[in-house]
C-alpha cells in the first residue's frame, strides 16, 4: 500500500471516545497549535535571585512618567511594587501604637522565642510587625528587636516572635516601644466553614446552619496616571505615590488623603476606567451609611481618585445592581465596564453628567463566573469560566464551545473556585486559564482556548497569577516558589535558576484501515518534524505508535508482535535542516492505531508536520 499521511484535527478533543475522535487529538501536555499544527510550548525563567513573601494573587503593570516600568504585585501576606527585579514592600500599615516593656525573653530551648504583651489587639497569625525604639532586653541587642517580624499568635493580648539570636536570661524590657502593625493577612487557600453561623441568614437547611468559605486573599489594582489605587476583596482602599519613590513609601488609606471624600470603607474589587479615569468600587458600603452592600456600584469623581461624594459639581455616584447576591468580576472592555454577579453579566457605560453619569443594563442572565479573576479580554471580546461551561461576550453572551469541557470540570475542586484566574497570551492568540484538579488545593490544571484557531489544549502547570506582555518583552507569572518568571523565553524550566527539561506530549485518538475490518501492520514511519530553535546538539523527539486489537481493548505490548513501537528522530546535520524525510522500522501490528509525539530532554523544540506510515493489511486475525 502507499504511505498514509498522518494528518489530524488541530486543538484537543476529549468530548467524545478516543476511537470516535478518529482523525483528531486526544490529550496532551505543553503543547499548542500555531496555524493547525502542534508544537511544543516555550519555556520559561525567573527574573531574578530576589523571592516574595506569600502566594501571589496578583500582578499588574504601568510605566510612571519618569519611565520607571514597575509591577504591582499582591500576596496573601504583603503587597509590593517589582521594579529591575526587586520587591519593595508597600504593605498599608493597620495601626501604629506605643507599648511599655512589651518584650518578654525565654531560656533554655525557647530562648529565641520572645513574648510581647500589646492590649490593644487586632493582630492575627501570621500578621507582620516592625518595633522601633526598644532597647536590649534579656541579652538580646536592640538591633535584633528593631526589626520587623511576623506573628504566631497564642491568645489574649500577647503574642510571640521568633528572633536569629537567643535570650542569656528571662527578662521583661524594652523602654518605650513604638509598634507598626501591617495590615492583616489572608489565606493562602479557600478554607470552608460550614456550621451556625456560616453563610447568610436562612441559609441551609433548618438544624444545620449554612455554609461558606475564609474568603482567599484577592487583591485589585489599577494605576491612576502614574500612581497605584489598589484594594484587597473585603477591605479598604489603597494608593501609592510613585512620586515620592520606592524607598519608605508605603501605600497608605485612600480615605486618608480626603478625610470628608466619602472614599466607602470596604469594598470587594476596586478598577479604574480607560481614558474617563472613574475610580469604580464594586461592592462597598453607601454614601452617608456604613452597612456593607454587595451588589452596590460606587464610583468617584471623575479624574479625582478622592473624591466621592455626589453632588452638583462632581461626578461621583453609585447605583445598586438586582440580578444576584453579589458583585464577583468586572473588567474595563471597549467602550464599557463589564460586570459580573453571581447570576448575571451587566454592561456600564458612561452617559454624563446629566444622566446619572453611569447607566446599567443586563447583557447576559443566568450565567455564572468561577471568581473574581476568571474572566480575560482579548481581541475585542472577553473570555471568562464559569461553574460548569465557558463563556464569551463580543456585544452578545454566549456559551463557548469547549472541546475538554468534561476533562475539565469532571476533574476540578469545586471548593477552590476563587483561585481560578485567567489571563492572555496575545502573541500566541490564547486565553489561559489555571485551576485546581479534584483533589488539589493548589492551582496544577491549565486549560487554553485559542481564538483565532478556535481550538483548546491543556496541561499541566503550577502558577498563582498571570500578565500578559504589553510594557514588558514577555508574558509574566507567579510561582509557588514565590518569585516571578518571564513565559515564551527560552525552551526549558528555568523557575529555581538551573536549566531543566520540559516534557510535552501530545496523542492521537484511535485510527484504522477499513474501518478495522482486518490488522494492519506497520513497517516504518517517515517523520516531519522540524527542530529549529532548539540549542541540544542532537535535538531529538520520540514517536510512539500504540496498536489495538480492537477498539477500547487496550494497547499491547510491542514485543509481544516481535518488535518496537518507538523510534528517536534525531537531527544530525551541522547545516540548519528544517525538514526531516529519514526513516524510522517498525513492527507493529493492530486493528487500531493511536500516535504520539514527546519529549524531556534539555535544549529540545519541535513542531509536528506531516508524518507518513508504511501501513499493509496483514489478515483478519
Amino acid at each position: 500500500m502507499p504511505l498514509q499521511k498522518l494528518q489530524f484535527a488541530p486543538g484537543i478533543n476529549q468530548e467524545k471516545t478516543r476511537y470516535s475522535a478518529e482523525g483528531g487529538w486526544y490529550d496532551c501536555d505543553k503543547v499548542r497549535f500555531r496555524q493547525g499544527f502542534p508544537e511544543k510550548i516555550g519555556g520559561w525563567s525567573r527574573i531574578s535571585v530576589t523571592t516574595f513573601q506569600g502566594v501571589c494573587r496578583s500582578l499588574w503593570n504601568w510605566v510612571t512618567l519618569g519611565g520607571l516600568n514597575l509591577v504591582g504585585l499582591g500576596t496573601n501576606l504583603k503587597f509590593y511594587v517589582e521594579s529591575g527585579g526587586a520587591y519593595t514592600d508597600i504593605t498599608p500599615l493597620r495601626a501604629t501604637v506605643t507599648l511599655t516593656n512589651p518584650f518578654t525573653t525565654q531560656t533554655g530551648t525557647s530562648a529565641n522565642i520572645v513574648t510581647v504583651t500589646d492590649a490593644n489587639g487586632g493582630y492575627i497569625d501570621g500578621d507582620f510587625v516592625t518595633f522601633t525604639g526598644s532597647g536590649d532586653v534579656g541579652g538580646v541587642a536592640a538591633s535584633v528587636l528593631n526589626t520587623e517580624h511576623q506573628i504566631t499568635y497564642t491568645s489574649g493580648n500577647t503574642y510571640t516572635i521568633t528572633l536569629p539570636q537567643n535570650a542569656s536570661s528571662v527578662a521583661t524590657g524594652g523602654g518605650t516601644v513604638t509598634a507598626k502593625y501591617q495590615i492583616n493577612v489572608g489565606p493562602t487557600v479557600s478554607v470552608p466553614l460550614t456550621g451556625w453561623g456560616s453563610g447568610s441568614w436562612g441559609a441551609g437547611t433548618w438544624g444545620f446552619g449554612g455554609t461558606s468559605s475564609y474568603p482567599l486573599r484577592i487583591w485589585s489594582q489599577a494605576n491612576f496616571g502614574e500612581d497605584l489605587v489598589f484594594a484587597q476583596r473585603g477591605g479598604a482602599v489603597y494608593y501609592w505615590e510613585a512620586s515620592t519613590g520606592l524607598v519608605n513609601n508605603r501605600a497608605v488609606a485612600l480615605s486618608s488623603l480626603n478625610a470628608g471624600g466619602a472614599v466607602p470603607t470596604s469594598t470587594n474589587r476596586i478598577l479604574v476606567s480607560d481614558v474617563s479615569r472613574f475610580v469604580f468600587c464594586f461592592g462597598a458600603n453607601p454614601f452617608g451609611g456604613t452597612t456593607f452592600d454587595p451588589m452596590l456600584v460606587r464610583w468617584s469623581d471623575q479624574g479625582d481618585a478622592t473624591n466621592w461624594v455626589p453632588s452638583a459639581v462632581t461626578q461621583a455616584g453609585g447605583l445598586s445592581l438586582s440580578r444576584g447576591t453579589e458583585i464577583v468580576a468586572a473588567i474595563q472592555s471597549r467602550q464599557e465596564v463589564l460586570v459580573w454577579t453571581d447570576a448575571a453579566l451587566y454592561s456600564l457605560q458612561y452617559v454624563g453628567a446629566d444622566s446619572g453619569v453611569w447607566g446599567a443594563q443586563t447583557v447576559g442572565e443566568n450565567i455564572s463566573i468561577a471568581s473574581q479573576n476568571a474572566v480575560a479580554f482579548a481581541n475585542g471580546t472577553s473570555y471568562w469560566m464559569g461553574k460548569d461551561k465557558f463563556y464569551k461576550y463580543d456585544g452578545r453572551t454566549q456559551p463557548l464551545r469547549c472541546d475538554v469541557k468534561r476533562s475539565v470540570f469532571n476533574n476540578f475542586n469545586s471548593l477552590q473556585y476563587e483561585q481560578v484566574f485567567a489571563g492572555t497570551n496575545e502573541g500566541f492568540h490564547e486565553v489561559w486559564w489555571f485551576y485546581c484538579s479534584a483533589e488539589s488545593t493548589s492551582l496544577d490544571k491549565y486549560v487554553i482556548y485559542n481564538y483565532v484557531e478556535d481550538t483548546w489544549y491543556h496541561g499541566n502547570m503550577a502558577r498563582t497569577a498571570w500578565l500578559d506582555s504589553g510594557l514588558r518583552d514577555f508574558p509574566l507569572a507567579a510561582t509557588y516558589s514565590n518569585n516571578l518568571v518571564n513565559h515564551e523565553e527560552g525552551i526549558d524550566d528555568n523557575e529555581l535558576g538551573a536549566s531543566t527539561p520540559i516534557a510535552a506530549s501530545i496523542s492521537s485518538g484511535e485510527f484504522d484501515i477499513e474501518d478495522g475490518d482486518r490488522f494492519s501492520f506497520v513497517y516504518r514511519v517517515v517523520p516531519d518534524v522540524t527542530f529549529n530553535g532548539s540549542t541540544a546538539v542532537a535535538p531529538a523527539a520520540t514517536m510512539t505508535l500504540s496498536p489495538l486489537n480492537s477498539s477500547g481493548s487496550g494497547y499491547n505490548n510491542p514485543a509481544s508482535v516481535g518488535g518496537s513501537n518507538t523510534g528517536p528522530v534525531i537531527r544530525t546535520a551541522t547545516v540548519p535542516i528544517e525538514q526531516f524525510t529519514g526513516q524510522v522500522n517498525t513492527r507493529v501490528r493492530g486493528r487500531q492505531l493511536s500516535f504520539t509525539v514527546s519529549s524531556s530532554a534539555a535544549g529540545v523544540t519541535w513542531q509536528l508536520g506531516s508524518p507518513r506510515i508504511d501501513v499493509r493489511p496483514d489478515g483478519r486475525r
